[in-house]
């Protein structure tokens, strides 16, 4: 029988009958007498390969990119494995590579790393609101550090850059500028920084009085195309938006593209705010306002958690939340309307400040 079924026949959770195997102190003596004598009665005994990889001797780390967005071209995934690689210099432990095809596949990815006894520890992103995957390791009792939080467990450690920032301010940046009319396009909401930006988004519209429009609030594939789409599919809209925030640069690039497409200037006609500082943002036209996202600290801090992990430090101790810095360049305007009306006022005090000028001459 393996661990699971003699768990379930002793009526204990699998993680206690592992530490009562393994001769951890956070199981009653009882509870262990109990346990040896009742694998030898049955002559259960787990993996010796298993029991080597909870005890951090196959000297590997596996860094999984997650769909849907696993190629190596993009920023976000270079700059953080060099991290993960910099942190990882002189410690003893090899970094692997790993990659899911789609999302249904990728909790496969994971046992195979774990159940052949690959790795030691595992690093990962783009987290789930419910993540099957965290379940699972906390579950097995693999230690790992996760790029996000998730609404499955707080019991992990992870760092994670606050995207309910992104949506909250990047409206609220909008909202100072005179737009009403504020779109959201981010990425599918089942992902946790998302569902971040999407509360941090009504959030600054509920404090500014401004209803909240579902129509305003499109996902997409975190893409250039996902992003165009959406900005074809705002534009036609009967009253479409003024301004558009992004949670992600790639996807700004793509609404970008969609409102030219249409005969409009973006950052004059329609301003743009991206999420993620992807490299390309400053050298569009116009230059992408956006959010920092410090890919390689996090990818460093991440690695650097995973071995204070593997030392035995409590993973409630190793959650950081990163607040991100709006960067303002080119592309969020202000509101044609509210534009005009500050030339108006700055010529109105203009004109009034020469009449006055006028009538100290004649006197």
């Amino acid at each position: 029988m393996n661990i699971q079924e003699f768990a379930a026949m002793l009526k204990l959770s699998t993680s206690t009958v592992s530490k009562a195997l393994n001769g951890r102190d956070d199981v009653s003596p009882a509870t262990r007498k109990r346990v040896l004598a009742a694998a030898e009665l049955h002559g259960f005994s787990p993996d010796p390969s298993a029991r080597r990889l909870r005890r951090q001797t196959a000297d590997t780390i596996a860094f999984v990119l997650s769909p849907p967005q696993t190629s190596f071209a993009h920023p976000f995934f270079l700059d953080m494995l060099m991290g993960v690689n910099d942190a990882m210099d002189n410690t003893g432990y090899q970094v692997i590579v790993a990659s899911a095809r789609s999302v249904d596949t990728e909790l496969d990815v994971f046992k195979r790393l774990i159940e052949r006894q690959r790795v030691d520890a595992l690093l990962f992103g783009r987290t789930r609101r419910q993540d099957e995957r965290i379940a699972y390791l906390l579950e097995q009792e693999i230690p790992f550090v996760a790029f996000g939080r998730s609404e499955t467990s707080n019991d992990f450690p992870y760092v994670d850059i606050d995207h309910h920032v992104v949506g909250r301010a990047g409206c609220a940046r909008f909202i100072s500028l005179g737009h009403r009319r504020i779109a959201l396009v981010h990425a599918p909401e089942y992902l946790m920084f998302s569902h971040l930006e999407r509360g941090g988004y009504v959030e600054a519209l509920r404090a500014a009085g401004i209803k909240y429009d579902k129509t305003l609030c499109i996902e997409t594939a975190i893409s250039e195309e996902g992003g165009a789409d959406a900005a074809r599919q705002l534009l036609a809209l009967p009253e479409p938006p003024t301004a558009i925030v992004c949670g992600h640069d790639l996807v700004a690039l793509g609404v970008l593209r969609g409102i030219s497409e249409t005969g409009k200037v973006p950052g004059r006609d329609i301003g743009v705010i991206g999420g993620d500082n992807h490299p390309i943002g400053r050298y569009v036209q116009p230059a992408l306002t956006t959010f920092s996202a410090e890919t390689h600290r996090a990818g460093k801090r991440m690695a650097e958690m995973l071995l204070e992990r593997l030392a035995g430090r409590s993973p409630h101790e190793l959650q950081e939340v990163w607040t991100p810095e709006l960067i303002i360049r080119a592309s969020d305007g202000p509101h044609r309307m509210f534009e005009s009306a500050q030339v108006s006022q700055t010529s109105t005090r203009i004109r009034g400040g020469r009449r006055a000028q006028d009538q100290q001459s004649v006197t």
